[in-house]
């Protein structure tokens, strides 16, 4: 009985693949047409749906219906490996947050906070018997003649945030609505 079974098997796959085969054809790479990509639209029309933090990369990208529109170079917090545990331990959140509101700041120009912690954040705390931190944001350097926008842009200098040169950050602030999902990937 088992081989029947077997054999209902075999001959059933053998078929289903059957119906499934491609022919490949082949031409000249002349003849076969540009690759349809859908075109995107200029960065200052586009939609962000998403800010993408690539903290292994140092990048910050704008993403738009899934695709990435434009990429910018960032600092992180002091101690970059690993997610932010507490306050005051100068790490970099990673997961899912939300770009809630924004400000003009006196030492760091404009920022856009990140909502951390988020609740994953806080009940790890909360169970680890800690303060899991707050106020991460997205800004940009001092201006500073003693130490140069250039300076602070090649470390990781911040207690935990996510800083960029301020022209970049000038076109995130206007580019970026305050709503906007953000995910920090390690």
């Amino acid at each position: 009985m088992r081989w029947l079974l077997a054999f209902f098997c075999l001959s059933f796959a053998s078929l289903s693949s059957a119906a499934f085969t491609q022919t490949i054809v082949t031409k000249p790479l002349s003849q076969v047409p540009a690759a349809v990509t859908p075109a995107l639209p200029p960065l200052d029309q586009a939609q962000i749906d998403k800010v993408l933090v690539l903290k292994s990369s140092r990048q910050l990208q704008l993403i738009s219906h899934g695709q990435p529109l434009k990429s910018y170079r960032i600092s992180l917090g002091k101690q970059p490996r690993g997610t932010k545990e507490h306050e005051g331990d100068r790490r970099t959140p990673e997961g899912f947050y939300w770009l809630d509101w924004r400000k003009v700041s006196d030492r760091f120009n404009l920022a856009i906070h990140v909502s951390y912690p988020n609740i994953g954040d806080a009940a790890r705390a909360r169970r680890e018997g800690v303060d899991p931190g707050g106020m991460i944001m997205i800004h940009g350097t001092p201006i500073n003649d003693e130490y140069p926008e250039w300076y602070f842009n090649t470390l990781d200098w911040t207690d935990g945030c996510i800083a960029m040169k301020n022209g970049d950050m000038q076109e995130v602030w206007s580019l970026v609505k305050d709503g906007t999902m953000i995910e920090i990937r390690p």
